[in-house]
C-alpha cells in the first residue's frame, strides 16, 4: 500500500511565561526557525491567539507574528491557529486579513476558534454561554466583509452600516477559512457544510473517524468538490534514536499537558456551560495524558525518523486520513540548535516518504 500524502508545517505555540523565557526571546528564537521552513519543505507556518496565561499567552494576536514570518518566508501559508470571533470585533479581523494577506502576498490562511478557557472569557467580560452565537455571527460577519464591498449588517453582537473593508484581500474572494474544532460533531458538520477547512488535535482514533466522516460527508452534500481538508496538531521532536527523542521532549510535552490543565482548570471548580457541555470531562481526561500515555496511541510522534513514519502511517489509516500535519517541534526549554536539527531530520528522512507520487 502506497503512502498517503501529507503537508507539513509549523506551528508555534508559546507554552511559557515570563519567569521561564522572555517574550522576545522566544519570539526572535521562533522566527529563526521560520527562517528554514522554506529550505526545508515545511508548508505553513500557524500560531494562536490566547490571553493572560503562560499557555499561549504570549500569542494574543497571531497576525503581527505571521507578518514578521512572512518576510521570513517567501513560499510557506501563514495560517492563523486560531482567531477568536467571541473577543474580537469582525471589521477588525477582516481588516487585519487583507492587511496579512497582502503583506504574504496571498499566503493568508485563517482559522477561526471559539475559544474554550473560561478565565478568558471572563477577562473580556463575555458570556461562555455567548461561545457559539458570537462565533457563528463573527465568521459570518468576517467573510462577507472579505468578498463584499459597500455592505450593511445587522447583527446580535456587532452591526456595520455601508462599510467596506479595506484593505481588500489579494486573494479572490477571500483567503481560505479554518474551523478549529475537537469534540463536537455540530461544528464538524457546519464545518463541511460552509466548505471551510478543518483544524483538530489528536484524541480517540475511532472517534476521530467518525467526525472525519461527519465533515467529509456534510462536507460532499454540500456539493463542494473534493472531500475537504483537515490538520492535525501533533508535538514532534525527531532524533538519531527512540531514547534520545524521547528524554529529550517528554518534559515538554507534560510541561504543555499541565499548563492545559491549569489554564482550564476553572471547569474543575464547577464551571458549567450549554455552549461547552462535556469540558469538565475533558478536564479530567487531559490530566491523565501525558507523553508516556499519549506516544502509544501515536498522539506525538517523538522518536526515530522510521519509527515516526510508523506513527504518521498508523494514525492516518486508524483516523481514516487527514490531509496536513501542524508540528510543535519549539518547545522553549529547546535551544533552537536542537529543535532546528529536529525539523531538519524530519524534513530529510520523513517528508519524503510523504510527498505526492
Amino acid at each position: 500500500m502506497s503512502a498517503p500524502t501529507i503537508d507539513f508545517g509549523l506551528q508555534f505555540f508559546p507554552d511559557v511565561g515570563p519567569d521561564e523565557k522572555s517574550a522576545q526571546a522566544y519570539w526572535n528564537e521562533s522566527l529563526t526557525l521560520v527562517g528554514l521552513a522554506d529550505e526545508l519543505g515545511y508548508g505553513h507556518i500557524r500560531t494562536v491567539e490566547h490571553y493572560c496565561n503562560r499557555y499561549g499567552g504570549y500569542s494574543t494576536n497571531p497576525i503581527v507574528f505571521l507578518s514578521a514570518a512572512s518576510q521570513r518566508s517567501s513560499r510557506a501559508r501563514l495560517i492563523t491557529g486560531a482567531l477568536l470571533p467571541v473577543f474580537n470585533n469582525p471589521l477588525k479581523m477582516a481588516g487585519e486579513i487583507g492587511m496579512l494577506d497582502a503583506i504574504s502576498n496571498g499566503r493568508m490562511e485563517a482559522g477561526f476558534a471559539r475559544a474554550f478557557l473560561p478565565h478568558e472569557f471572563r477577562t473580556f467580560g463575555r458570556s461562555l454561554d455567548e461561545s457559539i452565537a458570537r462565533f457563528d455571527e463573527g465568521i459570518e460577519q468576517v467573510r462577507r466583509l472579505l468578498e463584499e464591498e459597500d455592505i450593511t449588517l445587522t447583527g446580535i453582537f456587532h452591526s456595520f452600516e455601508n462599510v467596506t473593508s479595506l484593505p481588500r484581500p489579494t486573494q479572490i474572494p477571500r483567503p481560505p477559512f479554518w474551523y478549529a474544532t475537537t469534540s463536537s460533531p455540530q461544528s464538524f458538520e457546519k464545518a463541511g457544510r460552509l466548505g471551510h477547512k478543518i483544524m483538530t488535535i489528536p484524541r480517540s482514533a475511532p472517534q476521530l473517524r467518525e467526525l472525519f466522516g461527519i465533515y467529509r460527508d456534510a462536507w460532499r452534500a454540500a456539493g463542494h468538490p473534493g472531500n475537504g481538508t483537515i490538520m492535525m496538531t501533533i508535538a514532534m521532536y525527531c532524533a538519531g534514536n527512540s531514547k534520545e527523542a524521547t528524554d529529550t521532549y517528554r518534559e515538554p510535552v507534560n510541561r504543555h499537558q499541565r499548563y492545559l490543565a491549569d489554564a482550564a482548570s476553572d471547569w474543575a471548580a464547577g464551571t458549567t456551560s450549554k455552549d461547552y457541555p462535556n469540558h469538565p470531562k475533558m478536564l479530567e481526561a487531559l490530566r491523565k495524558m501525558d507523553h508516556d500515555a499519549m506516544r502509544p496511541l501515536n498522539m506525538v510522534w517523538t522518536g526515530s525518523p522510521t519509527e515516526i513514519i510508523d506513527m504518521i502511517t498508523t494514525l492516518h489509516n486508524d483516523v481514516g486520513g487527514f490531509d496536513v500535519a501542524s508540528l510543535m517541534s519549539n518547545a522553549w526549554t529547546l535551544p533552537a540548535d536542537k529543535a532546528a536539527a529536529s525539523m531538519r531530520l524530519f524534513s530529510e528522512q520523513i517528508m519524503p516518504h510523504f510527498k505526492a507520487r
